[in-house]
Formats: C-alpha cells, sequence, structure tokens
C-alpha cells in the first residue's frame, strides 16, 4: 500500500506540472540503438534443457519487478500513466523518470533522483544513520524504512520482496526437478536458500562449481551501483546465458594464469597481495535475456562474479563475456566512435579483436589487486564507502587494458593485434563511454580515466575536434593511473578517493565537445534490447 501511495503522489505532481517544457525524449531514445536478441540456436539442448531456459526467464521476469521497486517504486503503475510512446519506452530503458546518463528528470513533475534510491527513507540524515546502532544498516541486503513511531529499521530483502522472491524460489524449484545436470540442480537449490536468507555464499560457491552446463542464470542482489549514498546497497538483476563451447575452452587457458596476472600487476606488490581462488575460469556466453538492474540504462559486456570477497579468494571468480553484446557494441558504436573523432592515422587501429581482448581482461582484472585494506581498516568496499565502486571500475579499466597491452606485445593471444590496436582501442572506448554521464560510478569511473589520460598528454584533443595518441604516455598513464589506485584502495584512503573523484571526475569542454559531434553524427550512445 505505501509503494502505491508514493507512486500516485509522484503521478500527481506530474499531473499538476503537465505545462513544463518537455524533453525531447524521441531523441533520447535514439542515443539507444536498437539490437534484436534472435532466438538461440537450441542445437544439442535436450528438450529438459529447453524447459530450463523458460523458467530462467520467467524468473528473471520477477527479478524485473524486484528491481522496479528498488529503484522507483511501482513500475506497471507509472508506465501506464505515460500516454507518449517515446515517453514510455525511455522510461522502461531507464527504469524510472531519471536519465541515466545525466541523473536528471526527462519528464515533467519529478526532481532529482534520491541519492539512496528507495534503499533509504528521503529524510533521513548522515549523523541519523550513522549514530544508529543496527548491526545489519550496512548490509547489502537490507533496505533501511521509518518504523511507526519514526525511527530507523531494517527490512530484509526475503522479507520486503517476499512476494516476486516467493514466485522466483517456485520457477527455480521447477528448474531444479527438470534437470537433468547435478551441478545445475545443487546450484538451484543453493540459490533458493540463498534467496530465502539472503546469505548467497553456498550458492555462490555451487554457481562457481556449475561448469558443465551449456546455459548459465546470473540472478539475485548482484552489484551496488544505484546507492549513492553508501555505495552498499545491491540492486537485483539476471542475465539468462547461452555458452559458447569453443571460446569458453579457449578463453579459459587463461584461469590457471590468474595468480600470474595478480603478480604482474604494475605498484607496490603489497597492494596486491591478495592471492585470487584457484578455481576461477572464464566463459564465452551470448546473452538470451536480462532483467533488473542488468537491463537499465547502458548494457554492459562481461562481468566477473561473485562480488564476494571470502568466495573470491577461497573459490576464485567467474569471468563471463558476452560475445553477442560485444559485437554489437564495437560495430555501432565504438568503430564510429573512432571514425569520427580520432585523426586519420589511428583510425586502422581501432580493431574488433582487440576490443574483444580488451573486454576480457577488464573482467579479469576485476578479480585482481587488493580487497582487504593493508592498515585494518576493514575491505576496500567498507573503507571507501560510496567512493568503492568507482575507484574499482577505474581500477578495472585500466589494469585490464594495461594487462591486455602487455599481452599482446608478449604475443600470449592468439588473435594477433598490436599493443598499438589495444592501446587505441581502449582510447576509443574510454572517448565513447564519458557520453554515459556522470549519473553513476561506471559514467564517474569513464571520465576519471578519460580526464587522467588528456592531463598526462597521453591523449591530445585538437580543435578540429579530433585526437592524437601519444602510445608511450598512454602506456605509462595507465600504469601510473592504475598504481595509484590499488593504493588508495589498499589503504582505504576515502579522502584521496575523494579528491581523485572531485578533480577528474567532471566531464570538461573537450568531452562535452566530443558529446555534441557525436549527437549530430547520429552516433548512438549504447543499444537496448529487443527480443524475439
Amino acid at each position: 500500500m505505501k509503494n502505491l501511495i508514493v507512486v500516485c503522489s509522484v503521478l500527481a505532481l506530474a499531473a499538476v506540472s503537465c505545462k513544463e517544457e518537455k524533453v525531447d525524449v524521441g531523441r533520447l531514445v535514439d542515443d539507444y540503438a536498437l539490437v534484436e536478441i534472435p532466438a538461440p540456436d537450441l542445437t544439442g539442448i535436450t528438450d529438459n534443457g529447453k524447459e530450463v531456459l523458460r523458467l530462467y526467464r520467467l524468473a528473471a521476469d520477477e527479478v524485473d519487478k524486484i528491481y522496479w521497486q528498488q529503484y522507483f517504486g511501482d513500475g506497471a503503475a507509472f508506465l501506464d500513466s505515460l500516454e507518449d510512446k517515446s515517453e514510455k519506452l525511455y522510461a522502461g530503458i531507464n527504469y524510472g523518470p531519471w536519465d541515466r546518463i545525466t541523473g536528471k528528470p526527462f519528464l515533467p513533475g519529478f526532481g532529482q533522483k534520491p541519492a539512496g534510491a528507495r534503499f533509504y527513507p528521503e529524510d533521513m540524515t548522515a549523523e541519523e544513520f550513522r549514530n544508529w546502532d543496527n548491526p545489519d544498516k550496512s548490509s547489502p541486503y537490507t533496505l533501511v524504512r521509518r518504523a511507526d513511531d519514526g525511527s530507523l529499521e531494517t527490512v530484509w530483502y526475503h522479507d520486503a520482496y517476499k512476494e516476486s522472491i516467493g514466485k522466483i524460489e517456485g520457477l527455480l524449484q521447477r528448474a531444479a526437478d527438470v534437470t537433468i545436470k547435478e551441478s545445475v540442480r545443487k546450484y538451484l537449490l543453493k540459490m533458493i536458500e540463498g534467496l530465502k536468507t539472503d546469505d548467497y555464499y553456498e550458492s555462490d560457491k555451487a554457481w562457481l562449481e556449475m561448469n558443465d552446463s551449456k546455459m548459465d542464470l546470473v540472478i539475485g542482489p548482484i552489484e551496488a551501483v544505484d546507492d549513492g549514498l553508501y555505495g552498499t546497497k545491491a540492486s537485483y538483476g539476471a542475465y539468462v546465458l547461452l555458452k559458447n563451447l569453443r571460446r569458453t575452452e579457449e578463453l579459459n587457458a587463461l584461469s590457471a594464469r590468474m595468480q600470474e596476472f595478480q603478480a604482474m600487476l604494475p605498484g607496490d606488490a603489497a597492494f596486491h597481495s591478495f592471492v585470487p581462488g584457484s578455481e576461477s575460469d572464464i566463459f564465452s556466453c551470448n546473452v538470451l535475456y536480462c532483467s533488473g538492474y542488468t537491463n537499465a540504462g547502458f548494457k554492459v559486456i562481461g562481468i566477473n562474479f561473485p562480488y564476494d570477497a571470502k568466495a573470491q579468494q577461497e573459490y576464485g571468480t567467474r569471468t563471463i563475456i558476452f560475445d553477442n553484446i560485444i559485437r554489437e557494441k564495437f560495430n555501432r558504436t565504438v568503430h564510429p566512435v573512432g571514425s569520427a573523432l580520432l585523426e586519420d592515422v589511428y583510425q586502422p587501429h581501432v580493431d574488433a579483436s582487440a576490443f574483444y581482448w580488451l573486454i576480457v581482461f577488464r573482467e579479469i582484472a576485476k578479480g585482481l589487486g587488493v580487497k582487504e585494506t593493508v592498515n585494518g581498516r576493514g575491505t576496500v568496499a567498507e573503507a571507501l564507502s560510496s567512493e568503492a565502486l568507482v575507484m574499482e571500475k577505474a581500477k578495472s579499466n585500466v589494469l585490464g587494458a594495461w594487462l591486455c597491452a602487455q599481452e599482446a606485445a608478449a604475443y600470449n593471444i592468439s588473435t594477433l593485434f598490436q599493443k598499438e590496436d589495444v592501446l587505441t582501442t581502449f582510447v576509443t572506448n574510454i572517448i565513447r563511454s564519458t557520453r554515459f554521464g556522470a549519473a553513476d560510478p561506471t559514467g564517474i569511473a569513464n571520465i576519471v580515466v578519460y580526464n587522467y589520460l588528456l592531463e598526462s598528454n597521453a591523449i591530445d584533443w585538437k580543435p578540429s575536434g579530433r585526437y592524437s595518441i601519444d602510445y608511450d604516455r598512454t602506456w605509462k598513464a595507465l600504469e601510473t593511473l592504475g598504481s595509484e589506485i590499488l593504493r588508495i584502495q589498499a589503504y582505504g584512503d576515502v579522502e584521496a578517493a575523494r579528491s581523485w573523484i572531485a578533480k577528474y571526475g567532471i566531464a570538461g569542454p573537450e568531452s562535452l565537445s566530443d558529446k555534441r559531434l557525436l549527437e549530430k553524427s547520429g552516433i548512438p550512445v549504447d543499444i537496448r534490447f529487443s527480443y524475439e
């Protein structure tokens, strides 16, 4: 009932403000190129497997309902209230009235997005939260709410979203009954327990052990990007995936080298003493369906899970590379941006294979580095609070590119491309990614890296609107920036993190000029999905 009241109040406010000047939402929709996800080739998949995939998708649809509640409120009522087709479409892309790129409302009558989404009361003060003695308040899986007496209380996700979670549990139980893979059955049953208790350690372990299935399901509260207050509350999302067996075999040759990659990282060895679990693996998959946080705004092209540092250390991580999304992103956004913004001599170095392997190493880098501070401040996430995700995403981008360039130079990658191809493609992708804006940690991290490269004279923006690249300085900048981020993480130096973000995390005149030129050229910012 409370949710309904909130939505109705917001809709009423929108109604009385209908005379406000409207944004050109149709143009905003065009910023997202429509990509059709075709029906998958299920050759070799048994009838049982096909039924499991169907149940996975239904479970993902329930996840979508939970995410709407976490981010905005009653999504169905909100979308039904919008008569304009473009407004409804763009609201669906953004899961609410706030533009994921700018962070601003694109519909009249709506104020700024609450920094804490709907994880906290909007009237809660920082002092009130800090002085509140509750051991569960910083759990990734609790909401903070007002009790009847006005005090703060925590509500566990499994209680707050009981109806949808119950439906997800039922669908996963049916999939567990149908599957002929014992590892899949074990994972699904452990996930059901995780959903019931908001304790995902055992399901993380079972997921990492599930390596003999052609299909995969990533589901649950998976990343804390939407919590702009404390960076702890996890948003619900889901991926339904189909494995590319041939490419997975090729990628898994890298899994045995995780500890070697860790040792290769630049900077003080004490800042990357964390030892990744020996069971890490890498999958190549096509995305069949996604929902919730994973479907909101711009689309990611690879993941590295689990986030739990204990599970990472004991069992490792799983990197999943999204082949079909990488291909679409490169063709529709990365390559066109290179053609529009790089000087002619650099354009041949914008390479599809280099882009693919940049994503591989970026996701690998998520499982590397430092997880616990070296000075007793707890985990990096705890010490850096709301700045943790910006620093982590910048680290993964920078050190992933640094590793990829090094491996290309040593001819350790089966696809032949040059170090210069890696650096050019990385720079192009960073320039492109500044268009994501500074509305969330991913966008801020991209701007931080871009501005650092610009300040280091690794890239030079010309009055013509095109860039030149100094490869030696770019390589050095990656090494220096990567080392500094590892140092900040290792010491849990939140003040240094805030200082870096304040200095480098604001879009300057160069990237704003790029934005106007790319808009004029009709090059989309990102992609959106349509399913057969």
